[in-house]
């Protein structure tokens, strides 16, 4: 049983500088062990070390890095050359830098759900497995949802949202000239309202406050906005129409009921075009919390057991 002590860190530091960027990362587990790697959400979130509690310390190792702008990564809030392309090329060299070639499972969440599959669909033979929750594809629908959809259960919200806005103009677009203006007051506004939106989603008494925020949650919205406002910066429903090049692939897929980020029909569409992957339902509300982490360990550890 000791052999899932939370797994310690052995190696950390940064990628040699690319195109302004500086990524950092970080390993736990045992460096001989089998490499798992870790897609932290976001955009603009940072890695999360609690997910290495997820695996045997003595048979993984478990590798976390912060996105282009993110984190530990430098410098932090920085956009140019910050797309999604960017990232995924900064995991190829990751693992080149870390001398990894065999083939390796991939962890995300929500936006860390989106860059897992984005990879594997771009590098299918660098990848064993997948373990993905609250998934988030980041296409038509889901844009649909938060930008309109979900305003029909909170119209009150959208409306504050939205004042000021241009008619047709896209919420995020409005949003990016604001956490980009130079008017702290109004970096200040962009970031309360819009970074927080998705927090009243499933709230049965909602309130958007227009709060202080910190520096660092200042530069998380700018990440985040910068990526929304340009759809992801990936084609129109690019994963499910690249599912035929991971459909060889074990994937874990867990989900909330009613999860109001990212409603579960993606993470059910996902299921339907993967024949080997395997959708848990978990009977909880939320983009995130207890009952879906408790779900999400055992679910994994069985998985990883059975051999897939």
């Amino acid at each position: 049983m000791f052999n899932w002590f939370i797994p310690k860190i052995f190696n950390q530091g940064y990628l040699p500088e690319k195109n302004g960027h500086r990524v950092f990362f970080i390993e736990t587990g045992n460096q001989k062990g089998k490499p798992v790697l870790v897609f932290h959400g976001g955009p603009g979130g940072e890695a999360r070390l609690h997910y290495r509690e997820l695996f045997n310390r003595k048979r993984y190792r478990i590798i976390f890095f912060d996105q282009r702008g993110c984190g530990h990564s430098q410098p932090v809030g920085k956009t140019s050359y910050n797309t999604t392309s960017y990232l995924l090329d900064d995991v190829v060299r990751l693992l080149d830098f870390l001398k990894i070639k065999e083939k390796i499972i991939l962890l995300g969440s929500s936006w860390g759900s989106t860059l897992a599959l984005l990879f594997a669909e771009k590098y299918p033979q660098r990848v064993e497995a997948l373990l993905l929750k609250s998934i988030f594809l980041a296409d038509k629908q889901s844009m649909d949802w938060s930008e309109n959809i979900s305003g029909w259960f909170y119209p009150d919200i959208m409306e504050k949202l939205c004042q000021g806005k241009k008619e047709n103009e896209k919420l995020a677009v409005y949003y990016q000239q604001m956490i980009n203006s130079k008017n702290p007051q109004i970096q200040n506004k962009a970031a309360a309202l819009y970074a927080h939106y998705e927090r009243v989603l499933g709230c049965l008494s909602p309130e958007l406050p227009e709060i202080q925020m910190t520096e660092k949650e200042i530069n998380e919205a700018k990440i985040y906005i910068h990526y929304a406002a340009s759809d992801f910066m990936i084609k129109p429903d690019q994963i499910i129409n690249n599912l035929d090049k991971i459909s060889h692939l074990p994937v874990l897929i867990v989900h909330n009921r009613l999860d109001m980020v990212c409603p579960l029909s993606g993470a059910f569409r996902l299921h339907k075009g993967l024949p080997l992957s395997k959708l848990v339902i978990v009977p909880e509300k939320g983009h995130g919390g207890v009952l879906i982490s408790r779900i999400f360990k055992k679910e994994i550890r069985l998985f990883l057991k059975n051999g897939y």
